[in-house]
């Protein structure tokens, strides 16, 4: 392998390893939380792709993309109030199956509304923008989306350790009832929990469909449990855990495809997945946790 083709490929690892952080952060905060594997996130971030469709028929890109998080930030929290909220009592296995049950009833509407056709994303321009280094070219978003989601990550950390409601977040993570008993609005915490994840989702969506360009109501299922993967990889309730792990995943999904084992490259995920488990099931950055008797 040439240097330029070895720079090719980590270019385009580090940023399908991105785009796979900001969906994995959803995963991982949602986790950390309500102590729930939100399966329906991978279909947020499907929707969110078929959002932009629509908004950029009517819209120009720049109008288009807040729309699409804002619609996907509105949908993210409907799940919570309305599939979710109402179980939160329950054991905690009827909430699991709730978001199974969400997970199947966004892929089944899409294809209801949408079809089961594959439909092209939009190409925003400035994003396609081909830029050569040396031998080595690369479009804008591939350029920019490790950086961007660095950034968003920053910002999301600054958030959590020096706001009140982070405060209130890391409260609850540790001790639901406990935060519950000393005054803190449950309720406010884990709708801004959503909020979050769906605006990375969002984000997500626009860098990982802007490079691969259908969208089609199942295309959310496997980035999702990938995505899944890379949290429980990076210690899920972790955030700088579920960001290198997609990082992880990402790169070593390319390497795969560079070195001519595409077929294996969806195996290589949950390969890790069962390794990590065996030799610890609390990921690279996890507690483990106490309990108390």
């Amino acid at each position: 392998m040439t240097l330029t083709t070895f720079l090719q490929h980590g270019l385009t690892g580090i940023s399908l390893g991105g785009a796979y952080a900001l969906i994995a952060i959803g995963y991982t905060m949602v986790y950390g939380i309500l102590r729930l594997i939100n399966f329906a996130h991978g279909e947020i971030f499907m929707m969110a792709g078929y959002f932009m469709i629509f908004a950029i028929a009517s819209f120009p890109w720049f109008l288009a993309i807040p729309i699409v998080i804002i619609a996907t930030v509105i949908l993210g929290v409907l799940i919570e109030k309305l599939a979710y909220k109402p179980l939160r009592s329950a054991p905690r296995m009827s909430i699991m199956i709730s978001a199974i049950g969400v997970s199947y009833l966004l892929q089944n509407l899409a294809t209801y509304l949408f079809t089961a056709l594959p439909k092209g994303y939009p190409s925003i321009p400035f994003l396609k923008k081909i830029f050569q280094i040396g031998d080595v070219s690369a479009s804008l978003v591939t350029i920019i989306t490790p950086f961007l989601t660095l950034a968003l990550v920053y910002l999301l950390i600054l958030l959590i350790n020096h706001s009140k409601m982070g405060m209130a977040m890391r409260s609850v993570s540790k001790d639901f009832e406990t935060s519950q008993l000393m005054g803190i609005k449950i309720n406010q915490v884990i709708s801004m929990t959503f909020i979050v994840g769906s605006f990375l989702a969002a984000i997500g969506s626009i860098l990982y469909f802007t490079d691969r360009m259908t969208v089609f109501p199942f295309s959310g299922m496997l980035p999702g449990l990938k995505c899944f993967v890379a949290a429980v990889l990076g210690g899920i309730g972790s955030i700088p855990g579920a960001v290198i792990g997609g990082f992880i995943l990402g790169i070593g999904e390319t390497a795969l495809v560079a070195m001519g084992y595409s077929t294996f490259s969806d195996a290589f995920t949950f390969a890790i997945l069962i390794v990590m488990l065996l030799f610890r099931p609390t990921g690279l950055f996890g507690e483990k946790e106490v309990d108390k008797v």
